[in-house]
């Protein structure tokens, strides 16, 4: 604030010379030029966050694969069933009547007569079933069956994992004023020759 006042009154005091040697026609005493001096600036780097901290989970899913395996699908099982008689068929002859002695009423002559008659014996030819084995109860075992199944199983189960992400940072530079400009007046040497 000081240093303005006093380069107002400088100022004033440079055009109240002119003024007068202008007006009156006398000499320059003191001379003053304005100055301005520029801002100085200076390039500073920091560093600014372009992502601040977290957590990030890290997550494999699980993995599967298919295994084949035999398995019974139907139980052994014991029936019991029934053998048939083995037979064969055998021919035997056979009398069938003995023969001998017998009365019977005969015409004879014109005649009626009774008379004795002698009979053969006779025989016949006769089959016969005859059993070689007879009829049983057999035990059977029906065995169990089995498949074979493909099923899925877990090779490795999922995996989740918590990861710490720092915080990111970017180096930006920026311009700063270091010291701000001014303004004000300089005196200026007048040779003497010029004065006059």
């Amino acid at each position: 604030m000081f240093r303005r006042s006093a380069s107002f009154a400088i100022a004033g005091l440079a055009m109240l010379g002119t003024t007068s040697q202008t007006a009156a026609g006398g000499r320059a005493v003191e001379c003053y030029e304005p100055v301005h001096t520029p801002d100085v600036y200076d390039t500073v780097y920091e560093d600014v966050m372009v992502s601040p901290p977290g957590q990030q989970v890290d997550y494999t899913p699980p993995i599967y694969g298919t295994r084949e395996r035999v398995v019974m699908t139907v139980p052994a099982q014991v029936t019991y069933e029934v053998v048939p008689a083995v037979t064969r068929t055998v021919y035997h002859t056979v009398r069938v009547d003995g023969g001998g002695y017998s009365w019977e009423w005969r015409v004879i002559h014109g005649r009626r007569v009774l008379c004795k008659i002698w009979h053969k014996a006779r025989y016949e030819r006769v089959a016969e079933t005859v059993v070689i084995q007879p009829e049983r109860t057999r035990r059977v075992v029906i065995p169990a069956q089995y498949d074979q199944i493909a099923e899925e199983v877990l090779v490795r189960p999922e995996r989740r994992r918590i990861i710490d992400v720092p915080a990111s940072y970017l180096t930006v530079a920026r311009r700063v004023v270091v010291r701000e400009g001014s303004s004000g007046w300089r005196r200026v040497h007048i040779p003497r020759h010029c004065q006059d």
